[in-house]
């Protein structure tokens, strides 16, 4: 009698995650963008004040350091070999920037 193997299942392609992972970054980027543009519009619309002008300046910061933490993954991904998985400090880093924007554009609006 002959011997019944199991079916080989087909492997998984791992360029794709990476290229997935690393547009995912630019949409975020993209977003984080449209933020920071808006909350510079909305500060500067009927009269720059202080405290708008100190809003627009941390957006903008906060926007500059999840462009940093974004690029690095993107060249991280974009690498020969298998790309390092994120670390805890560059997660907590964009989370903090994203939701920190986020924010501060929102306060803008009020």
């Amino acid at each position: 009698m002959g011997r019944v193997s199991a079916p080989v299942a087909p492997e998984r392609d791992p360029g794709l995650q990476p290229e997935r992972t690393r547009l995912a970054w630019r949409r975020t980027t993209l977003s984080g963008t449209v933020a920071a543009v808006l909350a510079a519009r909305t500060a500067l619309h009927g009269g720059p004040s202080a405290p708008r002008i100190l809003a627009c300046a941390l957006c903008c910061a906060l926007w500059l350091g999840l462009l940093l933490v974004a690029h690095a993954r993107i060249r991280t991904l974009t690498a020969p070999g298998h790309p390092p998985a994120l670390t805890p400090r560059h997660a907590t880093a964009a989370t903090l920037c994203t939701v920190a924007l986020a924010v501060s554009a929102s306060a803008l609006m009020f």
